[in-house]
């Protein structure tokens, strides 16, 4: 049996997406059905629809997702209908080389293929990220699928799926920030500002967030940065080094992805320090440093893959957090929309005028 459901497609590159009929399959072994109850519009999203990420088009569109499991296929253990859960789009394998090594953060071999969803006429949908949520019902891995607490409202919860999980999970795992660190974020859109908050929940005494919006430093306040740096109104580099008597901050994160930000993010550390980039470039971009400079300085230059995070440890854990009161997981929330309004959603994104915009079913 399958099931005929409205999902966002993107048709070729650069096309404005539209809302088209899918048809998803019932679950086969090792795969779950989920009904999506709320998917944030994420900039991972927007790059697929430019075929910046590849080019096997048409793609359903949408990752960053809450929902409940409708129904599992067989030998499926992990969740049952009617559990609560959050996607995840990297499911650790168990059996390579990393996840054997007791890394299951860095699997290369993530299993998240389930069956083809297709248009109504039989064309094959590519999910973005495997996981393909801007539609009623979307089917993945069952692995993909983590239970988290039903009290957490869908339209907060499912953006622990992307952003706030790379964002908080880059300042916590991969920076592991700690009490009375010093640390600086470079760019405060939904990624940034989640490791403003993951910075500050860890027990960073000073947190320094640094734009060229003033909108988004505002922003950026909210979520716990004590300090913000207009980077068209002052170097920043030389505001961070301020702030911190001189040092530099211990863990500098780079969030936006580009080159002038990452030698920024660099130069901004204290001796020894930790940057941490979890912006995302483009293919094309490069960088060039003094060899001296990287000796010099020592320290440790990282790049943070969804937050280095284990989504079975660290989903719950994130949801515990919100529930309690200590992750503003709403501040992130800008706007919900209907599925009809991804495209204008997108051109909110960006202009800058959102955190993220939620489709709520």
């Amino acid at each position: 049996m399958s099931h005929e459901v409205r999902g966002v497609v993107a048709a070729g590159k650069g096309a404005p997406v539209r809302v088209e009929t899918v048809v998803v399959p019932d679950p086969g072994p090792g795969e779950a059905l989920v009904r999506v109850k709320a998917c944030g519009v994420c900039h991972t999203d927007l790059h697929y629809r430019e075929g910046s990420i590849n080019d096997d088009f048409p793609f359903l569109l949408g990752h960053e997702a809450a929902g409940v499991v409708e129904a599992v296929g067989p030998d499926v253990t992990n969740v049952t209908s009617g559990d609560y859960v959050v996607i995840a789009w990297r499911a650790p394998c168990g059996v390579c080389r990393s996840c054997r090594r007791g890394r299951p953060w860095y699997c290369f071999d993530s299993r998240n293929a389930a069956q083809p969803m297709t248009l109504s006429d039989g064309t094959p949908l590519s999910p973005a990220l495997g996981i393909g949520a801007f539609a009623e019902l979307t089917l993945v891995a069952a692995g993909q699928a983590v239970k988290v607490d039903p009290a957490a409202r869908p339209e907060a919860a499912g953006l622990i799926g992307c952003g706030v999980m790379a964002g908080f999970g880059a300042a916590v795992n991969t920076g592991n920030v700690s009490r009375g660190d010093t640390v600086a974020v470079i760019g405060c859109g939904g990624v940034g500002d989640a490791a403003i908050a993951g910075a500050t929940i860890a027990g960073a005494r000073q947190v320094i967030a640094v734009d060229v919006d003033p909108q988004k430093l505002e922003w950026a306040r909210r979520f716990g940065a004590t300090h913000v740096v207009n980077a068209t109104a002052e170097d920043p580099v030389e505001a961070i080094r301020a702030l911190t008597g001189g040092n530099g901050a211990d863990v500098v994160i780079e969030a936006v992805g580009s080159p002038v930000t990452y030698k920024q993010a660099f130069l901004a550390r204290d001796l020894a320090g930790t940057l941490v980039q979890v912006g995302v470039p483009n293919p094309t971009m490069t960088i060039e440093l003094p060899m001296i400079e990287l000796f010099g300085r020592g320290g440790a230059l990282k790049s943070s893959w969804y937050g280095d995070c284990l989504p079975t440890r660290d989903f719950p854990l994130l949801i515990d957090l919100y529930l309690s009161g200590r992750l503003d997981l709403d501040g992130f929330v800008s706007e919900t929309i209907d599925l009809d309004a991804v495209e204008d959603a997108f051109a909110r994104m960006q202009r800058g005028e959102v955190l993220r915009s939620v489709v709520v079913f």
